[in-house]
């Protein structure tokens, strides 16, 4: 049987989460409506992949990942799988449109080790293959920020990412409240997704290193390049890049101008061969590295999970966003054990194609 691309897929789903998500100024999210991408192979082979569109980041919303999929489907249709030159040429043949690229990739990678005999655990499961995994805790009144927050620690997790920048007093009692309640048993980190301003920077860094906070990402707007960099030199906490990184181009403007401690690489956006190229990148210039979300259901951590379990990937990876979610569409859970996930455990978990129909809009 061949092993060319025979047609390109994209399915839109909903699921609802358990509450809102609130980060940044003013963005959240109340459900998680993405696209699931399928490659279709003429052996047979079908590669799944999850592209998570973010209007307020990206640009995408799923309507446009299925006209990405449209668009490209021409170029990639017939081309054998295992001519990757051809196919990042054909993926890469457009800009932007992250997520829908990134997924693609990952859903080529899946169908080429299928066509080869193998699995996508099989081919890219690194020597990590037990990681450690944070939380997202998103902006909400201190009662609803401690249970939540409660939940997950009672669920395995032993690192919460607090997103922060709203109201600063705010930020500085929940984490004091959740310093109280956890002690050094649970590592805490902050987010400020780009709310503080050069002039309370250092002051705000300093109260969250004080309040025993560990990190804080992107505490600065992207666009104030100089003023990052002048702010990461104070040392007041290591600075972690996500927004200013979205490409392998803008992580060596980062690495060029010195603004960033560790990389957050965000296989949603940057699919499996940009996420290695940039992983390789970062352990060559001496950063620290972890996986992100963009709030991926069950199937987009399974490939965050895969990029978690690399040699370099040295911080806890953003990998239990399903405990956020009411139901997900594989045919298990992802399950946490004293703050870590065994990554070669998920190898058996698949896409529930009866969950799929229940939860699929178009």
């Amino acid at each position: 049987m061949s092993a060319r691309i025979t047609r390109l897929e994209g399915v839109v789903y909903r699921l609802p989460l358990r509450g809102t998500l609130a980060w940044g100024k003013g963005s959240s999210l109340s459900v998680a409506e993405h696209v699931l991408v399928r490659v279709y192979l003429g052996d047979g082979s079908i590669g799944l992949a999850e592209a998570p569109p973010r209007p307020t980041i990206y640009g995408e919303t799923p309507g446009s990942v299925l006209g990405l999929l449209a668009h490209l489907e021409p170029a990639l249709v017939g081309l054998d799988i295992t001519d990757v030159a051809a196919l990042d040429a054909a993926r890469n043949s457009v800009v932007n449109n992250h997520t829908a690229r990134g997924a693609l990739d990952m859903a080529l990678h899946d169908a080429r080790a299928q066509a080869a005999g193998g699995t996508l655990f099989g081919a890219l499961l690194g020597p990590q293959t037990r990681v450690r995994a944070s939380f997202i805790l998103g902006i909400a009144s201190p009662a609803e920020m401690l249970a939540e927050a409660a939940r997950v620690v009672a669920a395995g997790v032993r690192v919460l990412k607090v997103k922060v920048g709203r109201d600063h007093a705010h930020d500085l009692r929940l984490i004091g409240e959740l310093r109280a309640e956890y002690g050094d048993s649970v590592q805490l980190y902050a987010d400020s997704n780009e709310t503080l301003t050069p002039e309370l920077a250092p002051a705000a860094l300093e109260a969250m290193q004080s309040a025993g906070l560990s990190h804080v990402e992107e505490p600065l707007p992207v666009r104030l390049l100089r003023e990052r960099a002048a702010l990461r030199a104070r040392g007041i906490l290591p600075v972690i890049g996500d927004d200013s990184c979205f490409t392998p181009a803008d992580l060596e403007r980062e690495l060029d101008f010195g603004t960033i401690d560790i990389l957050n690489i965000k296989t949603a956006r940057t699919g499996f061969t940009d996420s290695l190229s940039m992983l390789a990148r970062a352990r060559q210039a001496g950063l620290g590295v972890m996986i992100g979300s963009q709030a991926s259901t069950g199937l987009g951590t399974l490939h965050a999970a895969l990029m978690a379990s690399q040699a370099g990937v040295s911080e806890p990876s953003e990998l239990s966003f399903a405990l956020k979610l009411q139901d997900d569409l594989l045919t298990g859970p992802i399950e946490f054990q004293d703050g870590w996930l065994d990554v070669a455990a998920l190898s058996g978990l698949r896409v529930d194609e009866a969950k799929l129909r229940r939860y699929r809009v178009n």
